[in-house]
């Protein structure tokens, strides 16, 4: 069965976009294993609590994800 688990911040998503990654991951699976992929193949869109992850031992916050680069 494939399986893809999309961990993203929490509230940066809304259902729409949601069920968008579902829906083309499934396509994405039925494309390279085929048609019979698809009614088995599980998505999960995982929202993490902000700072409940990191980056080199450094905790993460959405404010910090959401600055641009200076440049």
């Amino acid at each position: 069965m494939p399986f893809a688990n999309f961990k993203v911040p929490a509230g940066t998503l809304d259902a729409q976009q949601k069920e968008k990654i579902i829906t083309r991951t499934t396509e994405l699976y039925a494309e390279i294993y085929g048609e019979r992929a698809r009614a088995n193949t599980l998505v999960v869109v995982e929202e993490v609590a902000d700072g409940g992850w990191g980056i080199g031992g450094d905790v993460l916050t959405l404010a910090q994800l959401q600055q641009t680069p200076e440049g």
